[in-house]
């Protein structure tokens, strides 16, 4: 009589929760990076300043 749930009912391990946190920064940095425009998201790793 204890069975396992199915996986749709089950929480998600710390590793399905650390991808999705992940997941999430990168399409965040993804979509900054975008908005700043093209010119400034290439100086950002550069380390030059912008005048």
């Amino acid at each position: 009589m204890d069975e396992k749930p199915g996986k749709s009912e089950r929480e998600p391990t710390r590793e399905e929760r650390r991808k999705a946190a992940l997941r999430a920064n990168l399409q965040r940095r993804k979509a900054q990076a975008r908005a700043r425009g093209d010119g400034q998201a290439d100086a950002v790793g550069t380390g030059k300043k912008e005048s």
